[in-house]
């Protein structure tokens, strides 16, 4: 079962979500993962095997960015491999995505959008998931949010997803079905992972997403689900 870490918030998100993620590594890996947000931009950056190997490719790296979202992969469909490791980022590499879960129809979607220009580098859903959503983002003008939901009830399977936008350093998305994701909330900050292994250092303030909610976690605001 893969693991999901997120940050955003004040504070450096880059060592809160390795942290995190090696917390959670009893759950399986074979890869790892994090995308960090800054206002350059989002910088991914994955590594096949432990989290430790992932931090011994990043070292040197630029890591700084308040927004972060991270992943440890166990594969139980495509090669574990670098390119299948999540995050994944959208065509335009504006948006990036972390996903447990199984998305059944995504070959149809693949498929679909392929006809529109789409091309894709991995082999997973994932990465069909957020050119989904992209697509719809820029084809409808609409918000990541909404973006988000119209994708959602397109696809069928489970899933628990975070997805960040680059230029926004101070919000992500995030959306369950089947899958468990558990926000915490901090004074002006909020952490999410997969469960609270990660996040009960840093706050006793929790809400676990019920099945088919979508929440829009910015850092100045209120949680909105």
């Amino acid at each position: 079962m893969c693991g999901i870490v997120g940050y955003v918030g004040s504070k450096d998100a880059y060592p809160i979500i390795i942290k995190g993620l090696k917390r959670l590594e009893y759950r399986g890996y074979d890869s790892a993962g994090v995308a960090i947000g800054s206002n350059s931009g989002i910088a991914t950056l994955k590594q096949k095997g432990k989290v430790s190997d992932l931090e011994a490719y990043t070292s040197g790296k630029n890591t700084s960015g308040s927004i972060g979202i991270g992943h440890t992969r166990w594969a139980t469909h495509w090669v574990p491999n670098q390119v299948n490791s999540h995050p994944h980022n959208s065509g335009d590499g504006k948006l990036s995505i972390i996903h447990n879960g199984i998305i059944e129809n995504y070959a149809s979607i693949k498929t679909a959008l392929e006809t529109k220009g789409h091309t894709f580098k991995s082999d997973t859903d994932t990465e069909v998931l957020i050119h989904l959503i992209e697509d719809i983002k820029n084809y409808e003008n609409v918000s990541l949010f909404e973006a988000v939901r119209i994708a959602l009830d397109e696809v069928v399977g489970a899933y628990a997803i975070v997805v960040m936008e680059e230029g926004i350093t101070n919000e992500f998305i995030a959306a369950r079905k089947g899958s468990p994701l558990v926000i915490g909330v901090g004074r002006d900050e909020y952490y999410i992972a997969s469960d609270a292994t990660p996040i009960i250092e840093y706050t006793n303030e929790v809400v676990y997403l019920e099945d088919g909610e979508i929440a829009r976690v910015n850092s100045g605001e209120s949680l909105e689900i």
